[in-house]
């Protein structure tokens, strides 16, 4: 009887230490910094970046330095925990505004431009400078376009939780 419940112990025990080992640590939290690998794709499966092969992303959680979705994805993670999710364009990079484009004419441009569709040009706006895509071209018109290239589309990403706060994860 002494055995059995000694090997019961031995192997609570064992599952105690297995859960604290598993459990990654603290959860990511607002104001965190972590560091993440990802890798973003589109409803078609085409991948439009990763951090696979290079460093890993790293970023204030909450700051806004990322988009709001992906923000959102990682709080509750713990290191060394990988997940997918699937980000609405509304929590990505919006919905494409058609105000955002304009036909301009091609006499506006400098007279050395050779606009090609997908060329992006930078203009200077009453806030700055502002990229925009060359979306259509005629011999006197250039269409452009002020939307980020993913605007309006929902978003997948695979997400790796590097670390939190310059901790990895425990070996």
């Amino acid at each position: 009887m002494k055995i059995r419940f000694a090997i019961l112990g031995i192997l609570l025990i064992g599952a105690l230490i297995m859960t604290a080992c598993d459990a990654g640590g603290p959860p990511v939290a607002d104001g965190d910094t972590v560091r993440v690998h990802y890798t973003g794709t589109l409803a078609d499966g085409s991948q439009f970046d990763s951090s696979v092969g290079k460093d890993p992303l790293e970023f204030a959680v909450g700051a806004g330095q990322m988009i709001a979705g992906f923000d959102k994805a990682v709080l509750g993670m713990k290191v060394g925990e990988s997940k997918t999710v699937l980000i609405p364009a509304a929590d990505a990079y919006g919905e494409r505004r058609d105000d955002l484009a304009a036909e301009i004419p091609r006499v506006q441009l400098p007279p050395d431009t050779d606009p090609k569709i997908g060329d992006q040009l930078q203009v200077s706006t009453g806030q700055g400078p502002l990229v925009v895509t060359v979306t259509a071209v005629t011999a006197d018109t250039v269409t452009l376009d002020a939307n980020h290239f993913l605007a309006g589309k929902d978003l997948t990403f695979e997400i790796e939780l590097v670390s939190i706060n310059g901790e990895p994860a425990a070996n």
